[in-house]
């Protein structure tokens, strides 16, 4: 399996990981009261959003030439780290 490959499945596992995630925080927002259910919808809402442009990055990535993909990789760790705060912010806004 090439590196690339590799990167292609590692951020597969990780799309796999916060769609879990996320289908976790949408349980426990529907057991919240009605003013926390809108606070969390809008969270959620932010994050499937984040989610939908990673999932549409690493479809770049698979297409991209041997030549751009490790300037679209660049690109896509970026975008996943963003995507990793966002995780972790909504966490701790979810457990307070």
């Amino acid at each position: 399996m090439s590196d690339r490959d590799a990167y292609v499945e590692k951020m597969k596992a990780k799309l796999d990981e916060w769609n879990a995630e996320l289908n976790k925080l949408e349980a426990k927002s529907r057991q919240a009261s009605a003013d926390m259910q809108t606070n969390y919808e809008q969270q959620l809402k932010k994050l499937r959003a984040r989610r939908d442009e990673a999932e549409a990055q690493l479809k770049e990535l698979q297409r991209a030439s041997e030549d751009s993909w490790e300037r679209v990789r660049k690109g896509m760790e970026e975008a996943w780290d963003d995507m990793n705060q966002a995780f972790r912010d909504a966490m701790d806004r979810f457990r307070s």
